[in-house]
């Protein structure tokens, strides 16, 4: 009879956490103006547009001039929450790992990706330049897309410094490529490119950067979080200057009960809720240009 031993398994106290980075337009936040949403989910800003000079007569004086003030209404739509349940003695027998990493490794994963993906399709959607669909394959290829973003944005005098240049990591290696760079007098390799002359570059994944998604209702314990719409596109690049977009967050809120305070059930509940939304000024859209993908 062949010797049969039944193996011991041994559960470490490690987590196999998903990768994904951080947050891409929180960045923004500090940057952007924010209007006052407290106690409205809707705020109206003011359109405020003039006319240009005119010929100053000596007998007549002054030409009239006409103003033009009217009111843009930004109203918060996207409202999103989660609650989760674990039972005392499913967390006390999986070593008490996921009451201590549920919350942090669920924003990370999937809060921050939403809240990213939601953001550039808005503004995508209201970018007032844009170029035609189209593969960039090459590292002058993508210099040249630059350029001309950025020519566009000149043209219609949004302030050159402070843009903000979201780009696919794909196109990012390309231009790590196209950098050109003395390396005698460092001690290491750093071909990473932060800026292309006054704008900052900020990589992105492309699982987060579409024109256009869906937001999943969640209407079920297994389903949640958004996809890239039927109408959507991959974008390549979006270059903006802080000062056209708005997201504000009115509210942003984890709650925690122990098993002593939950009424429901002998188990830790997280609740969380998030109410948010992000605009484009109507009279600052051509400060963002979009570049999209060919399908």
């Amino acid at each position: 009879m062949a010797t049969s031993i039944s193996l011991v398994s041994k559960f470490l106290a490690l987590i196999d956490a998903v990768y994904k980075l951080e947050s891409k337009t929180a960045m923004l936040d500090a940057l952007t103006q924010t209007p006052d949403f407290l106690g409205a989910n809707e705020v109206k800003v003011m359109k405020l547009s003039a006319v240009g000079l005119g010929n100053y007569s000596r007998s007549t004086g002054y030409p009239a001039g006409d103003i033009t003030a009217t009111w843009e209404t930004m109203q918060l739509a996207a409202e999103r929450g989660r609650a989760f349940t674990l039972d005392r003695m499913d967390n006390e027998e999986s070593l008490g790992l996921v009451l201590g990493n549920l919350m942090r490794e669920w924003m990370r994963v999937y809060v921050g990706p939403e809240i990213d993906a939601y953001r550039f399709a808005k503004y995508a959607a209201a970018a007032g330049n844009y170029a035609s669909d189209a593969t960039l394959s090459t590292a002058s290829g993508v210099l040249a897309a630059i350029d001309a973003a950025n020519l566009a944005l000149n043209e219609d005098e949004v302030p050159e410094e402070g843009r903000k240049l979201f780009i696919t990591f794909t196109l990012y290696e390309l231009l790590k490529g196209a950098m050109t760079r003395t390396w005698s007098n460092e001690p290491a390799l750093n071909r990473a490119v932060k800026f292309l002359e006054q704008t900052e570059i900020i990589p992105v994944p492309q699982s987060r950067f579409y024109t256009q998604i869906s937001l999943n209702a969640g209407a079920t314990s297994d389903a949640g979080g958004f996809s890239k719409h039927g109408s959507g596109k991959d974008m390549n690049f979006l270059l903006l200057h802080p000062s056209a977009v708005i997201q504000p967050i009115k509210l942003n809120q984890v709650k925690y009960f122990a098993p002593e305070i939950n009424q429901l059930s002998d188990g830790h509940l997280w609740q969380y809720r998030l109410y948010h939304d992000a605009f484009v000024e109507d009279n600052k859209v051509n400060g963002i240009y979009r570049h999209n993908k060919a399908s």
